[in-house]
């Protein structure tokens, strides 16, 4: 068993397995940075950039309790290490990308691979440290995944810049060997002994379904028409019929349909005694019930605004992926910072405390940022927000995982490291995609609302020049500026666009606060009260 893993590398694992986890959540920091130039090299439109973050999380949340349930039966450090072989293998298909097709693709099967490695990770800590040194170890571990995710950004702007966006996914290579070997030295096998051999793929069909559905409608949106159809759609070779629906809110009546038809199906495996997707039991914890509840909030508010500070930075303020990165440095600074303190900060006050805390620090950091995103604006002007909300993340992050999991007996941590994970990419997938939304829809109606300004442009050019601001996500600032006939939009346009990013990022600000309010539901929670649950559950 893991927790039978000589206590002179244990924290090597640790260490190990938050590495094989810090190169996965990098790979979205990365992808963020390097979005821009993705947008202009491949000629991909809005929709097309959401999908290549989204399609990730997408896959992740689907297969994460699935994940978690296999590395219970056939080995959580096996699983490891497969999901890692996946992960580097697609992301050698991903640096090969010819088109915006080909890359979500790669994203795809990147999600996979994330899927089969994340909770087996998390359940393999989890089941390792108790009491106060799992406390420690989680601080270590939201050290390690916070300050690497946010330098991310950093990387992946110097490989952008220097060399090629594609040099930001074939890194994931030697990493990725270095954690495998690491994982074959230090890691020790575990598995639950008494796990029934049993799948939901029923429950998996219904939630993956439901998923794609929702968020192919929260994206797809402002760009095919949210009731009649604006421009043609074609799927696997079929042609949408202009004067129907449009295919939105088809796709918004499937994932009613189908999120109802898994939380029914849940339910009736539940009172049959079988073994869904989901162990039902596990939210009878308070801790597991109010902490995922937290966790897909607070994610629903932090990964849609990572996703549009990158697009106005190149956009309005012209710069460079490897400038972006750099501007973004105070967030990694906060975030490596973080872990540390809220270890110290669990100890005396208590985790549930330390995760308030971190998330009204984020809040508030989101709130100042957004209000300084105008044209002009210099990237040292952001950096004391950046290190607040960093600090937050890292306060909040490793804390929550540990509340998440406090009472979970060490037989389903597997599973439970699964769903916390699920809560958190759904809340991802959805924030990406509905602060997209905003991004987008603001887009075209503030472009248009200030091209009427220039009546030397026809109506007609106007809703032209908008509607390809917004498919380009604002990015085709970046070719105007070198056109002098251009120069008249430039402003216009900047202004539209940093007026969109200040919405996406004050909405997402909400959310994260909703979350802040939602986290005082969570149990008073010491360190020993935690370590004593955990010994009586086992």
């Amino acid at each position: 068993m893991m927790s039978e893993t000589r206590s002179s590398t244990r924290w090597l694992a640790l260490a190990t397995l938050a590495m094989g986890v810090a190169m996965i959540i990098v790979d979205v920091t990365v992808i963020n940075v390097a979005l821009p130039t993705i947008i202009e090299e491949l000629g991909i439109h809005l929709a097309e950039a959401e999908w290549i973050n989204t399609v990730y999380v997408l896959v992740f949340a689907s297969l994460l309790t699935t994940a978690g349930r296999l590395g219970d039966l056939e080995g959580r450090r096996k699983l490891f290490r497969v999901g890692i072989t996946t992960f580097v293998l697609a992301s050698m298909l991903a640096g090969l990308s010819r088109s915006g097709g080909w890359l979500i693709g790669a994203r795809f099967l990147q999600g996979l691979g994330g899927a089969l490695t994340l909770p087996a990770a998390l359940s393999m800590v989890n089941a390792t440290f108790r009491g106060r040194e799992r406390g420690i170890a989680f601080g270590v571990w939201g050290s390690v995944i916070g300050g690497m995710a946010a330098l991310g950004p950093l990387l992946g702007g110097w490989l952008t810049t220097s060399y090629s966006w594609r040099l930001a996914f074939y890194i994931n290579v030697p990493i990725g060997v270095m954690v495998w070997v690491g994982t074959t030295l230090w890691v020790d096998e575990s598995r639950d002994e008494h796990a029934i051999r049993a799948f939901d793929l029923k429950g998996v069909a219904l939630i993956g379904t439901g998923l794609a559905a929702l968020v192919f409608g929260l994206i797809e949106g402002p760009r095919h028409g949210w009731l009649r159809p604006t421009q043609p759609f074609e799927i696997a070779g079929f042609g949408w019929p202009g004067n129907a629906l449009s295919p939105v809110p088809i796709a918004f009546a499937v994932a009613v349909v189908t999120l109802v038809g898994f939380a029914v199906h849940e339910s009736q495996e539940q009172r049959r005694g079988s073994r869904g997707l989901i162990d039902t039991t596990l939210f009878r914890l308070r801790s597991f019930r109010y902490g995922n509840l937290v966790a897909a909030t607070r994610s629903f508010g932090e990964f849609g605004l990572v996703f549009v500070l990158p697009l106005f930075m190149a956009g309005v303020l012209g710069y460079s992926a490897f400038h972006i990165g750099l501007t973004l440095l105070p967030l990694a600074i906060g975030a490596f910072v973080g872990g540390p303190v809220a270890a110290y900060v669990a100890v005396r006050i208590g985790p549930r405390r330390a995760v308030s805390i971190g998330m009204l620090l984020e809040a508030g950091a989101v709130v100042v940022a957004s209000l300084q995103l105008r044209p002009g604006v210099h990237g040292l002007e952001l950096a004391p927000a950046l290190f607040v909300y960093g600090l937050g993340v890292g306060i909040a992050a490793a804390q929550l995982t540990n509340v998440i999991l406090a009472d979970v007996p060490r037989s389903k941590s597997g599973q439970a490291s699964g769903i916390q994970s699920t809560s958190r990419q759904i809340g991802s997938a959805l924030g990406i995609a509905l602060l997209g939304t905003v991004l987008a829809v603001s887009l075209g109606s503030l472009a248009r609302d200030g091209l009427a300004s220039l009546p030397q442009i026809p109506e007609q050019g106007q809703v032209a020049i908008a509607d390809g601001f917004r498919e380009s996500a604002g990015q085709m600032l970046v070719g105007l500026r070198e056109r002098p006939d251009a120069a008249p939009l430039v402003p216009i346009l900047e202004e539209a666009l940093s007026d969109s990013a200040r919405r996406s990022s004050l909405v997402g600000a909400l959310i994260i606060f909703i979350g802040f309010l939602m986290s005082w539901l969570l149990p008073e929670t010491r360190q020993s009260d935690s370590r004593a649950r955990s010994r009586a559950r086992e």
